[in-house]
């Protein structure tokens, strides 16, 4: 009868101990989530699905559009141009969709949506090396893109003044590059992305209304450029690279979504879908006249950097190539190597280990751009990839 009975599981001192080290973790795992880029902030609205969208697909591939169709002739290039747009859609509409599949998850990056999908270490082994090409080939392109623009803006600006290598120019860009690459997450390069969809659309309208006003060339010419039929076909493959590249914005759509609020009565796919129709009207205005009215009026004489192409107004096409350098798009690669560094290899998360990545990972697309500065070779290069 006086045996004393022991106290119950709930309030056994291991079981406090363990409970308090479960809530050390959840508070460690909810610092490290807050820290990385992505799923750091949930209150944007549709409106910054549509301009994140504009700038991600809308950049240095418009550019080439012209000089994809000179390679795929007048029929099969406008077929492809407009069925990329409408096969684009559809699969960005089932990403939307797919975000929020799973009941009380989101799936905020495209190797978790792999790993549901494929398992645990297949999912990684299938996603990540086609998103890591699709998004550092993108950095790298657009090193090289902005290095072209600030050339031509000299070049065009100071007609009389020494000219300068490109490479200087790259370094240049990357300069900036190195700036903007230490906003922390999506929602500090908010401001960046407008300007640089507003920049998107102000250089493709520049870019074919320039083309318009200069109007058809003298004996221009429509049919293949190439001589040969191994080298109609290897340019017919580059064309499509380009144009593949042009619609190459899918790589952050999750990593956007993320940024977006929901609930159960109003999940995130409801505004980002809305943004997303939005994004692509805009997307469709800038590259179809782009594409058609280049290559309407140089033909298979166009250069693969339609800007490059045009020469009068002077100030116009400065403007426009000035435009062109405003473009950033890094924050998924920097997320997924923050989170393999904190999460897998168990670095502290700092600024320092920030600063020293990014750094890295900028100096990287610069020396590639600066190794490798043909514009063309690399969009269809990547494109195919």
């Amino acid at each position: 009868m006086g045996t004393q009975q022991p106290p119950p599981p709930d309030y056994n001192g291991d079981n406090m101990n363990n409970n308090n080290t479960l809530d050390e973790k959840s508070a460690k795992q909810k610092a490290i989530d807050d820290w990385l880029p992505i799923n750091s902030s949930r209150s944007r609205k549709w409106w910054f699905s549509a301009f994140h969208n504009v700038t991600a697909m809308v950049g240095a591939g418009v550019l080439s559009l012209p000089y994809a169709l000179s390679e795929l002739g007048w029929g099969p290039g406008v077929f492809i141009l407009v069925f990329s747009w409408i096969i684009t859609l559809y699969t960005l509409w089932q990403m939307v969709e797919m975000h929020e599949m799973v009941p009380g998850k989101r799936f905020d990056r495209y190797h978790e949506l792999g790993q549901y999908a494929f398992g645990e270490k297949l999912g990684l082994y299938i996603v990540v090396p086609q998103q890591l090409i699709v998004e550092v080939s993108l950095c790298i392109v657009y090193m090289v893109t902005g290095g072209q623009s600030l050339k031509k803006f000299h070049d065009t600006v100071c007609s009389s003044c020494k000219s300068i290598k490109l490479t200087y120019f790259i370094m240049i860009f990357a300069t900036a590059e190195f700036v903007l690459s230490h906003l922390p997450n999506f929602d500090s390069i908010s401001g960046v992305s407008l300007a640089a969809a507003v920049m998107s659309i102000s250089y493709s309208t520049i870019a074919w209304s320039a083309s318009l006003a200069k109007g058809v060339q003298e004996d221009v010419q429509y049919g293949y450029k190439a001589t040969t039929t191994p080298g109609t076909v290897f340019g017919f493959l580059s064309g499509l690279g380009d144009v593949a590249f042009a619609y190459s914005g899918h790589n952050v759509v999750l990593e956007i979504q993320a940024t977006i609020q929901s609930t159960p009565e109003r999940p995130s796919k409801g505004p980002m879908w809305k943004g997303v129709v939005v994004a692509y009207i805009i997307i469709a205005l800038c590259y179809f006249p782009v594409a058609l009215i280049g290559y309407w009026m140089f033909g298979n004489s166009v250069k693969d950097n339609i800007l490059i192409s045009l020469e009068k107004p002077a100030w116009l096409i400065a403007m426009a190539n000035m435009f062109v350098v405003v473009h950033v798009y890094a924050m998924p690669v920097f997320d997924m190597m923050e989170t393999l560094l904190v999460k897998k290899l168990e670095f502290n998360p700092t600024r320092t280990l920030r600063f020293i990545v990014r750094n890295a990972y900028v100096a990287f697309t610069m020396f590639i751009g600066i190794t490798f500065p043909f514009f063309g070779g690399l969009l269809g290069f990547f494109g195919g990839l």
